[in-house]
């Protein structure tokens, strides 16, 4: 049997008629369909790579003995599984000087540029995508921080008995270690995971999903891939590194996703409620002294 559209009642026309109420169903991302606000974004931005620095300092304090340990059990298990291409990266990027000083200058600057030229990028033309891709980059690297604290990990550049060189130092090149002020305004020893290869993921991820050219799409898959050859032939993170960081951008991809769209009905209410209630608090809001009355 054919259905029919109830009718509609007398004195009402069919631009008059109440829209239908949306499904609690609706996700996340529908019913935030414009980014935050800028000034709160570059405060949270700011106040967390704050925290991420600082953090990064402060848990290099207990010595670096743990770390070189740490760096003996990487090597034996890539030897093991017949991972171990660092050392041979690093000797045939230190027979191209030119090309291990761009590398330096690659890894010095690179990782910073890229992922904030990306968020402003989504933030600007992408609104729609922003929050939960933001929240992805902010829940890895905040992982990754127990990473550095648990699992402190020398990079291959100190290790010079396996025959590991610094390009900064040898060709005394530009780089994010060329000076001693610049080394200790940082932990060095937090290589596990590589972060360099997860944020470079990030990046080539939402270019690749989100950019909507083939050429870009090209540059999403070639970023991550140069990061990666960078971060090993530079002697700054060992191949275990990488996967860790990769990985630990998937998974958080995986998960902001999943809460952005696909957050359970009761937990989008009770997001409904409390933003309700927040609205009543505010003067001259809409909500704050009841609903507004039509005119006559």
């Amino acid at each position: 049997m054919a259905q029919t559209a109830p009718a509609i009642p007398r004195g009402q026309t069919e631009q008059d008629r109440p829209a239908p109420a949306p499904p609690a169903s609706r996700t996340l991302r529908e019913r935030l369909p414009s980014a935050p606000p800028v000034w709160r974004e570059l405060l949270l931005i700011a106040l967390f790579y704050s925290c991420y620095t600082l953090t990064r300092i402060v848990l290099v304090q207990d010595g670096t003995g743990p770390a070189f340990a740490n760096a003996d059990q990487i090597l034996a298990v890539e030897r093991l599984l017949g991972l171990d291409v660092e050392l041979g990266l690093n000797q045939m990027l230190l027979q191209v000087p030119w090309l291990a000083r761009t590398a330096n200058i690659f890894y010095a600057t690179a990782h910073f540029t890229v992922t904030l030229g990306v968020v402003i990028w989504i933030y600007r033309y992408r609104p729609r995508d922003y929050r939960w891709l933001r929240t992805s980059l902010m829940i890895a690297t905040g992982v990754a921080l127990l990473g550095f604290w648990l699992y402190p990990l020398a990079p291959p550049r100190f290790l010079h008995s396996e025959g590991f060189v610094d390009p900064v130092t040898a060709l005394h090149s530009l780089g994010l270690y060329a000076s001693d002020a610049s080394g200790s305004l940082t932990n060095q020893y937090a290589a596990m995971p590589s972060m360099h290869a997860g944020w470079a993921l990030w990046c080539g991820y939402v270019v690749i999903r989100l950019a909507g050219r083939r050429w870009l799409s090209l540059l999403g898959l070639v970023y991550p891939a140069t990061t990666v050859f960078v971060i090993l032939s530079t002697a700054n993170h060992y191949v275990l590194d990488a996967v860790a960081g990769i990985s630990l951008v998937g998974a958080a991809l995986a998960v902001s996703w999943a809460l952005y769209h696909r957050c359970p009905a009761p937990v989008l209410r009770l997001r409904a409620q409390i933003a309700g209630q927040a609205a009543r608090l505010v003067p001259g809001s809409r909500t704050a002294t009841g609903p507004a009355r039509s005119r006559p």
